[in-house]
């Protein structure tokens, strides 16, 4: 039997998520663990947004892998909810109907943008002359 897969991947800061889809029957799980039990429990609700916002019968149908690696916790679940939204979207146009692909795609974008898009910030490099990027030493005159 001939198996639809589809892997795309999620960036935010320095964290990237890959994810792979499959059919199968709703399984949603980030580096082997169930998505219900993503730490930190605080964001748990940013992961599941794309399934809030899309109801549970668009996930049904497939099985979601997810692996992340870098960036701290907050950039990490970013990236790993855009890597199930996107992932999702190209499922559907690769194996499903161009319709309802446009229906998901315009849903999430209405939400938040960021779901689909990748944010292009970065951190700015220190310099001399300061503590940090932009910030000075303080300067005495006597």
């Amino acid at each position: 039997a001939v198996v639809s897969t589809q892997s795309t991947g999620g960036r935010k800061k320095t964290a990237t998520a890959v994810a792979y889809t499959k059919e199968g029957n709703g399984m949603i799980k980030v580096n082997g663990v169930p998505i219900d039990l993503l730490e930190p429990s605080a964001l748990r609700y940013k992961v599941l947004e794309p399934i809030l916002l899309l109801g549970k019968k668009r996930f049904e149908g497939v099985d979601i892998r997810i692996r992340v690696r870098g960036g701290g916790a907050t950039a990490r679940v970013y990236a790993i909810r855009q890597a199930i939204s996107k992932s999702l979207v190209a499922y559907y146009q690769k194996f499903v109907d161009e319709t309802s692909k446009k229906e998901i795609k315009d849903i999430l974008l209405n939400y938040d943008k960021s779901m689909l898009v990748a944010d292009p910030r970065r951190c700015e490099p220190k310099k001399f002359g300061g503590p940090g990027a932009r910030a000075k030493y303080q300067k005495s005159y006597r």
